[in-house]
């Protein structure tokens, strides 16, 4: 179990095995999910930090070909 002491101001510094399982940096952001009296941290990932989440290692496709894709997928064909 990980504690860490609350200030008189309400602030907390993250532990640093908190901090290196949510994978956060000095300036990131958090979210927190309050839920059935237990409180949730979540780190909020900005969107340069998905770039190239998602591999593709194909040929470049054109967007009319994605949208082509698309339609034919949401018709079932």
């Amino acid at each position: 179990m990980i504690e860490s002491k609350l200030g008189a101001d309400g602030r907390t510094t993250l532990p640093k095995a908190v901090r290196e399982a949510l994978e956060v940096q000095p300036g990131d952001r958090l979210r927190y999910v309050i839920l059935d009296g237990e409180v949730r941290i979540r780190a909020v990932r900005p969107i340069q930090r998905l770039y190239g989440v998602l591999a593709y290692d194909g040929p470049p496709v054109s967007l009319n070909d994605m949208e082509r894709a698309i339609g034919e997928a949401a018709l079932g064909d």
